[in-house]
This record gives C-alpha cells, sequence and structure tokens, in this order.
C-alpha cells in the first residue's frame, strides 16, 4: 500500500512539475525561441505608440530575462546602442504574427540613462532575422516620436516638431524581407532640406609622398585623407563619414603606424579609440578596433571600404640634380 502511494505522490510532483507554466522573467534552458515567442502577448493591428511608452511602468509579466534574451539574441542588438557593460532592463510589450510568415516583436529596453523601443523580427521558421529601434527617450527637446505597424505588416517610424507655428514631420516607412532585413521603403517629410556645410580637411595642405598618401572616398560626404607622418613608418589621417541619412557621423584626426606592410593602426594613449587601415591597390578598408564613441555617434562606426580618389597615384620621387665641381 504504501509503495503504492509513494508511486501516486512522485507522479503528481512530476506532473506538476512539467505543467509549471514558463516565464519570461526566468533563464529557462528549454525555452527556446518558438516557446518564448508563445509566452508574448499579441497585438492588435493597426498598433501605434508614442515615446510616453517610456514613462509607463509595465506589469511583472512583461519582465524579460537578460540572461535568457541574451541566449536567444544576439548581443550586437543591445551593445550597438546601450555600450558592451550595459544590463537595460528588458520588457515584452506585445507581438504581431504574419500567418504562416515571419512574426514581429516589441521589446523596451532600459537603463538610467537611456531608453529604447526595439522592433525584432523572426523568420517562418522561428529564427532571429532582424533588428530595428524604433524610439528613443533622447530626442532632441521638444521632439516626439512614434512607431506603428498597419494591417499590412508595414511599420512606420515618425518625428515631429513645432517650429514658426507649423508642425513639421518626418516619416519613414520599412518592410521586412528576409535577404535584407527591414527595408525602407518610402520617406515623407515637409521639412525643407537644412543647408550641408563643406567638409573642411585640417590635414589637406600637407605633404603626400608616401605610397599610401592620397584621399579616399565612398562618396562627396565620407572621406579618408591620408598625408606623410614623420617617418615612412607613420602616416597621418583624417576621417570623416555619414551614415544612415546624416543621423549617425564620425569624425576624427590622428597618426597611424605601420604594424604590417599595407596595415596601419591608430592607438593614443590618451584616447580609448583604435582604428586599422588596410590599404589595397584600389583603397583602404577601416576597421574600428576600439571603442570611439566620442568621436561618433553611438549607432555607427569606423568602418567600410574608401576607394583611392581617381589621380590620386604615388608621388614620382625628384629627379637628383647633377653634382657640380668647380674645375680650377
Amino acid at each position: 500500500m504504501n509503495k503504492y502511494l509513494l508511486l501516486i505522490v512522485l507522479s503528481v510532483l512530476f506532473f506538476s512539475c512539467k505543467s509549471k507554466k514558463a516565464s519570461l522573467a526566468e533563464n529557462d534552458e528549454e525555452v527556446g525561441i518558438p516557446e518564448f515567442l508563445e509566452l508574448v502577448s499579441p497585438l492588435k493591428l493597426p498598433y501605434q505608440v508614442t515615446d510616453t511608452i517610456f514613462r509607463h511602468k509595465e506589469p511583472a509579466g512583461a519582465v524579460i530575462n537578460n540572461k535568457l534574451f541574451s541566449r536567444l539574441i544576439p548581443d550586437s542588438v543591445l551593445t550597438r546602442w546601450f555600450g558592451k557593460d550595459a544590463h537595460p532592463h528588458l520588457y515584452a510589450i506585445g507581438k504581431v504574427k504574419v500567418p504562416k510568415q515571419e512574426t514581429y516583436l516589441f521589446v523596451k529596453g532600459t537603463t538610467k540613462d537611456r531608453r529604447i523601443l526595439y522592433v525584432l523580427c523572426f523568420d517562418k521558421k522561428n529564427h532571429f532575422s532582424a533588428a530595428r529601434p524604433v524610439l528613443y527617450s533622447d530626442n532632441e527637446p521638444g521632439v516626439t516620436g512614434m512607431a506603428g505597424m498597419d494591417n499590412k505588416y508595414t511599420l512606420t517610424v515618425s518625428h515631429q516638431r513645432k517650429a514658426g507655428g507649423q508642425l513639421l514631420y518626418k516619416r519613414d516607412a520599412y518592410i521586412f524581407s528576409e535577404e535584407s532585413g527591414f527595408v525602407l521603403i518610402l520617406t515623407e517629410s515637409n521639412e525643407s532640406k537644412p543647408k550641408i556645410p563643406p567638409i573642411f580637411n585640417p590635414i589637406d595642405t600637407l605633404p603626400r609622398r608616401h605610397k599610401f598618401s592620397g584621399d579616399y572616398a565612398q562618396n562627396k560626404r565620407n572621406v579618408v585623407a591620408i598625408r606623410d607622418g614623420r617617418d615612412a613608418t607613420r602616416i597621418l589621417f583624417f576621417i570623416h563619414f555619414e551614415k544612415d541619412d546624416a543621423t549617425c557621423n564620425g569624425e576624427l584626426k590622428g597618426e597611424a603606424r605601420f604594424v604590417a606592410p599595407g596595415i596601419a593602426r591608430y592607438k593614443s594613449y590618451s584616447d580609448p579609440c583604435a582604428i586599422e587601415f588596410s590599404f589595397g591597390a584600389s583603397g583602404v578598408t577601416l576597421k574600428e578596433l576600439g571603442g570611439c564613441g566620442v568621436h561618433r555617434d553611438i549607432k555607427c562606426f569606423f568602418e567600410g571600404f574608401f576607394e583611392r580618389r581617381k589621380g590620386e597615384t604615388r608621388p614620382k620621387p625628384a629627379a637628383r640634380q647633377p653634382v657640380r665641381t668647380n674645375k680650377a
């Protein structure tokens, strides 16, 4: 009798444990992306949210365990906007499921200094595919933000402000593509385009006799200038870039030292920033190796290929002048 009673008790405990409901607030190893998404409440379309969401206190059931999130989602989703050492509080706002296709997840991340609303996208096989921040708590004074999704699953991000008694706005619309992530399909604005200031190159007039000295560019607003250093192992450089419709910019001037043939690195004792220059036959590739946040906006980096401008060739050495001797 006691054996049967023990079996019954063990069976009840076993099925109680198995039926324990998973939670977003716990890092349950059995929870994968499908189970994770099942725990999030659905949103009704059309859905719209403003940046006042950063003043809302989310319910306990919306809290996402940071380790659970990091196990399922690439670290770069958070570190790119919050920094490597930040551990933001995360909240599931809701999800939108496209029948037999992708799923969109609205997630709010907050730290003491910054708050961001993300839209994450998972493909029809529940694989993470893309992430895009749509609202920020640190907009310019007087600027308000809105984000939403319509019945055709188009994601819209808007910002507006008052100026001279007029309401000015800028609205961007995105759709999801498995090949490219969130793709910008439309931009609307009633703001006049500001005058674009010229780029001042502070090393433009310096000598360019070194093999790699010259001007490199992606376009008129993304340039790298290289000039001669104090000796053949060093170069002076100036970098200016503008990304995401000039909303993310960076600029830096300094000296780099060659560490291998065609490879130079910038690293200063007084600056945590580190950049590698890889020179090739047609241009130079930049790679950010250290924290250069003081020289650029937080959402972009010193990186990419810059083509050597036409006509920029290695200067020929000056011809030797014959030595004159005085004849007696």
